[in-house]
């Protein structure tokens, strides 16, 4: 059970620090040198959607799966 905890744990404060790495970097579009130097890790618009899709699917199942 620790085990399952600490990797929990460790996933979440690996997407709080890289959320908090990127709100320090540039969120718009960069072109030539600054593209390198202020590049943002992870695409937060597409994350947002993707979690968005995944969160209804699972509404929608769970209401499927509740309603027999």
């Amino acid at each position: 059970m620790q085990t399952f905890f600490g990797m929990i744990l460790g996933a979440l404060l690996l997407a709080g620090s890289v959320y908090v790495y990127d709100s320090m970097q540039t969120s718009s579009v960069a072109n030539g040198e600054v593209a390198i130097t202020n590049r943002t890790i992870v695409n937060w618009d597409v994350a947002k959607a993707d979690w968005d899709a995944l969160r209804d699917r699972a509404h929608k199942d769970w209401v499927r799966i509740s309603s027999k």
